[in-house]
């Protein structure tokens, strides 16, 4: 695969103001679909600031300071218990549902002469002895990890122990029922959710391009991710600026700082909405380095090239990974992705991935997937990254999407033609880009319309 730097201007932002919501009855769909699956009386589904996704995902509530717990049980009971603060912040819930204390969930020091002990609150929100209950925590347990697959892993103990107490039963781990790669709940998405997913998705790849073409050297990492233009979007991780001089090791995870940039540094930028993330790296210079060019940057686009080529309903991920890892073969790269070739996102930054080695588990439509191609090793002090995130869609999916939401689609028809015709790139039909960032990589900062092209 020929791959070109071209300059190839970036077209005019197409940005959504409207937030797309879910309806109230989509939820009530998919609260009902996990107690079924789950196949228990009740499912405890917990979560706290940094685990809300599964919360979020089954009534749009997302804890702020504490942890909360959502219970769903016989005849549609939906209860969601939180502390102190949970109380008002519950009213952004999206659908009907009881509101209890438990103020063991409120911070150290506040009252808690109300709802002092779970297990009082538990039993009177109706748990009774004998009944089985399904807890949903942040991850679950996989084979090769233990011996016991029912026990909840992910989840405060002390959860587990009070729902023990109350019940007699020993509670048991459903949240494969939300995060399995093929069937959870999670990896499923509706034309609603896509429509919600793709307002973060465009707004994130342009906070990200730009930080990309406003970083320049004397600039501290605090002010280019200045130009990253944050206007209050909910957050799925910290945003990214790392900074470091050929030779320096670059830790790609961390937080701006105040180092200050340098002409020839290696550089960062990942900030990720509820959704979407989206990431580049590169080399602050305007001129391309002709080694970096023909030993990293041609081989890893090629890769990329090949991941959106290969993405399609379907496909094994099995496939998808194996076709990336000949790619970069093929293009004699001396790295491979640091982890898997692509993953499931959703208001969390990674739920699951089926794009492993040997998988037969297949992509399907509704499917949002992450293009997360990490080069490792790279000589120190360079970066190179290039993610966005994408939707799988089939010919029913489209159609509902293009009904439902003609400007979406408009947008996604209009990136899918700049993508083919402007950068080179081959896509299934199936394969929807979220984001008019998607695959365009300048290497280069300092000529940030010098991008990646397939030739041919």
């Amino acid at each position: 695969m020929d791959i070109e730097l071209r300059r190839v201007p970036l077209p005019d932002a197409d940005i959504p103001e409207t937030q797309p919501g879910i309806p109230s009855r989509e939820y009530e769909e998919r609260t009902r679909a996990l107690l079924a699956a789950a196949g228990t009386d009740w499912v405890a589904v917990y979560g706290d600031r940094e685990h809300s996704a599964n919360l979020l995902f089954l009534c749009g509530f997302d804890p702020r300071f504490e942890e909360a717990l959502l219970l769903l049980g016989p005849g549609e009971r939906r209860i969601l218990i939180v502390g102190n603060e949970g109380v008002v912040h519950a009213s952004i819930a999206g659908l009907p549902l009881d509101v209890a204390l438990a103020q063991s969930f409120s911070l150290l020091g506040q009252p808690r002469a109300s709802a002092p002990r779970l297990t009082d609150v538990l039993r009177d929100v109706g748990l009774r002895p004998g009944e089985r209950i399904g807890v949903v925590g942040w991850k679950y347990l996989e084979e090769a990890e233990t011996d016991d697959l029912t026990a909840p892993a992910f989840v405060p103990a002390f959860l587990v122990r009070d729902l023990r107490t109350v019940t007699g039963t020993d509670p048991v781990d459903v949240t494969a029922e939300m995060m399995h790669p093929v069937r959870g709940l999670r990896v499923h998405n509706s034309p609603d959710q896509i429509a919600a997913f793709e307002w973060a998705a465009t707004r994130v790849g342009m906070a990200v391009l730009g930080v990309v073409r406003g970083a320049r050297p004397g600039m501290t990492e605090m002010e280019a991710c200045a130009a990253m233009g944050y206007a209050g979007e909910p957050l799925s991780c910290h945003p990214i600026v790392a900074s470091g001089a050929p030779g320096e090791a670059i830790n790609g995870l961390r937080s701006p700082g105040l180092r200050r940039l340098r002409p020839g540094d290696g550089i960062t930028v990942g900030i990720g909405y509820r959704g979407s993330l989206s990431c580049r790296a590169g080399l602050l210079t305007d001129e391309p380095d002709a080694a970096f060019l023909d030993g990293v940057v041609r081989p890893y686009y090629a890769a990329i090239a090949t991941w959106y080529a290969t993405m399609r309903v379907g496909e094994t991920g099995g496939a998808v990974h194996a076709a990336v890892h000949d790619a970069l073969a093929s293009a004699g790269a001396t790295f491979t992705p640091m982890l898997n070739p692509g993953h499931q996102i959703s208001h969390d930054e990674w739920v699951h991935s089926p794009i492993r080695l040997g998988s037969g588990e297949q992509l399907a439509s509704g499917m949002v997937f992450q293009c997360d191609i990490i080069p490792t090793p790279l000589p120190a002090g360079t970066a190179l990254n290039c993610e966005d995130t994408i939707a799988l869609a089939d010919q029913d999916l489209r159609g509902r999407l293009a009904r439902d939401y003609p400007d979406l689609w408009r947008r996604i028809e209009a990136r899918r033609e700049f993508m083919t015709s402007a950068l080179g790139l081959r896509l299934s039909p199936d394969v929807l880009p979220l984001s008019l960032a998607n695959a365009y990589l300048p290497p280069f900062w300092l000529s940030h319309d010098l991008v990646c092209t397939v030739a041919g």
